[in-house]
């Protein structure tokens, strides 16, 4: 009987590595769903996995440790950590005003930001420059015409974001009071990374045309690393990410960034056995 446990529990875990390698990023939900067990067991698997550094565990499930050069997809991202999305999403929201102009960035922070943005009252009367093609779509999306939007054009990247010169070029041709961005890590004291160079090409040339930049990004992003600079805490006005930032990570960016906010978010109920 232990043998035949323990045969399962390397077949789940294979299964756990398969997803990942095929997809960048796996949930806990999908997973205990997908195998016909409970939410603990596939964090004891995703924990032990974890152990001999066969993957990252996140909020909510798990990525691949070969993220340095890539991302997960769009569609797999955008189930990872929902809670801590709408919390900063909704904190992010307070800085639009009506009849702004604003710049909105790739990811899937940014694009859950876009939702609550819209269904907002902030959102009468806003321009948005996106390069998101999500973001663009909720916008075309709309019943009401309230709301304009500019598409960059481009290069699609794996998170559904247009990058290259011609996004460069759009971008550069106009300005906005604030962008909005997401990161894919932060590293202290060096600034805010991506893994994509053009991406992050892009969104600094977003920042060269915004008054103001704000970043949006959860807990996790802390403990990530990745290959390309887009910006230096210097160069950004205010972070919103979630209460989860330990609280070493919080203080050493509070001295770094001029604003540093956290969200709240409600605690998820744990399912047991």
């Amino acid at each position: 009987m232990c043998d035949n446990v323990r045969m399962i529990s390397s077949q789940r875990q294979h299964l756990i590595l398969s997803r990942l390698r095929t997809r960048g990023a796996v949930r806990i939900t999908a997973l205990s769903k997908e195998l016909g067990v409970s939410a603990m067991t596939i964090r004891r698997d995703i924990a032990e996995l974890s152990d001999k550094g066969l993957l990252k565990r996140v909020h909510g499930g798990a990525v691949t440790t070969s993220t340095l050069l890539s991302e997960p997809l769009f569609s797999v991202k955008s189930q990872m950590d929902i809670g801590l999305k709408d919390a900063i999403a909704q904190e992010a929201v307070k800085y639009v005003a009506p009849g702004d102009v604003i710049a909105i960035g790739g990811g899937t922070t940014a694009y859950v930001f876009a939702q609550h943005l819209l269904e907002s009252q902030q959102a009468s009367g806003i321009t948005i420059l996106t390069n998101s093609i999500p973001v663009a779509e909720l916008v075309q999306a709309l019943e009401s015409k309230d709301v304009e939007v500019i598409v960059t054009g481009g290069v699609i990247t794996r998170s559904n974001s247009l990058v290259g010169p011609i996004a460069d070029k759009v971008v550069a041709s106009l300005r906005v009071n604030t962008v909005f961005l997401g990161t894919h890590s932060v590293s202290i004291p060096r600034g805010f990374l991506m893994p994509n160079s053009l991406e992050a090409a892009t969104d600094m040339a977003m920042m060269d045309i915004a008054d103001r930049t704000i970043i949006l990004t959860d807990h996790t992003k802390w403990s990530c690393t990745s290959l390309s600079l887009f910006a230096r805490f210097d160069q950004v006005d205010t972070v919103i990410t979630d209460d989860g930032l330990d609280p070493d990570s919080a203080a050493k960016t509070k001295d770094l960034v001029k604003e540093l906010v956290l969200a709240h978010q409600s605690e998820p109920e744990e399912e047991s056995e």
